[in-house]
């Protein structure tokens, strides 16, 4: 699985880092940060949903 995001869509609700801190964080604009493009396997189900709930789509799940 490999994780990324579209900056530029980013609203910075922050869902994504409190789904998923091990794998999303927010630069000091509150705009997301990919911290690993590649995360494990084991954190496919909070990816999934972090990806699903957040609200401007920004975040794109491959594999």
């Amino acid at each position: 699985m490999r994780v990324t995001a579209e900056r530029d869509r980013c609203v910075g609700s922050g869902q994504c880092a409190l789904l998923s801190p091990e794998v999303f964080d927010q630069d000091d604009d509150g705009l997301v940060v990919v911290l690993r493009e590649e995360p494990a396997e084991e954190l496919r189900g909070e990816v999934l949903q972090a990806a699903d709930l957040c609200p401007a789509r920004s975040i794109r799940v491959h594999g």
